[in-house]
């Protein structure tokens, strides 16, 4: 459960943060490629903050499998949503639809989630299971 609320926490900021640039003119909201990418960018760089929170949630709720918390939040929900998308995307590739991925931009996917959102969860909860308890 600590792992989803800050999940949650992780595409709330993300989403607020993207509402905030539109307005303030940042992203033009007609272009959908460029308020697209721009909220794939907001969730990989919240990544701290989903760790951060889930593990101070964890920590309160006097958990002992923090390693286990902090995977699942990590690896959990993104995991399951690159799940979905990539056997949608081989079901779209093999129908021959237009709107079908190519292997390099999931690929990209991959890595910005490994290489950039995952370290930043970690680095998010390290500092919050340093913090002092709640």
């Amino acid at each position: 459960l600590c792992s989803l609320v800050g999940t949650g926490c992780q595409i709330g900021l993300a989403f607020v943060l993207a509402m905030l640039s539109a307005m303030l003119k940042l992203l033009n909201p007609l272009q959908k490629g460029q308020t697209l990418t721009a909220l794939i960018l907001l969730y990989v760089l919240c990544g701290s903050v989903a760790g951060y929170v889930s593990s101070r949630l964890y920590k309160f709720t006097d958990g002992v499998a923090w390693k286990r918390n902090v995977l699942l939040t990590a690896m959990g929900l993104p995991g399951t949503f690159v799940s979905v998308f990539a056997v949608l995307n081989i079901f779209l590739t093999f129908a021959g639809a237009a709107t079908a991925v190519s292997f390099w931009l999931i690929l990209a996917l991959f890595l910005l989630w490994t290489c950039v959102s995952a370290p930043l969860v970690f680095l998010g909860a390290y500092f919050g299971l340093k913090s002092a308890k709640m």
